[in-house]
């Protein structure tokens, strides 16, 4: 993918949910949606982070994702033509279909 920037963010190891991953996967694309607009990029993608090797359940994590982002949006209207979420299989491509449709609702 050809691209000016790379924004790097280290998402959290899930440790069952006890040391506050959720709030750390939140400010992962909340400061990389920060920093991006603050560069004036018009648009950035996001990997699903934290779901691989770190195991972070990845329905949560889409949920975290979409609402931070949605969120970051509703905040900076005008800040990005393009936000790319990339599932690097089918399983999580599904998913992020899935809770894009049930306006993120977990069950």
């Amino acid at each position: 993918m050809p691209t000016k920037f790379i924004i790097h963010t280290v998402g959290p190891v899930w440790q069952d949910g006890h040391a506050s991953e959720k709030l750390l996967l939140e400010k992962c694309y909340l400061n990389s949606l920060e920093l991006a607009a603050s560069k004036g990029l018009r648009s950035i993608a996001f990997p699903a982070i934290s779901t691989g090797i770190y195991g972070f359940p990845a329905e949560l994590a889409a949920v975290i994702a979409i609402a931070s982002i949605r969120a970051f949006l509703e905040q900076h209207p005008d800040s990005f033509d393009r936000v790319i979420l990339v599932a690097f299989d089918a399983k999580t491509e599904a998913i992020y279909h899935e809770k894009l449709e049930s306006n993120l609702e977990i069950g």
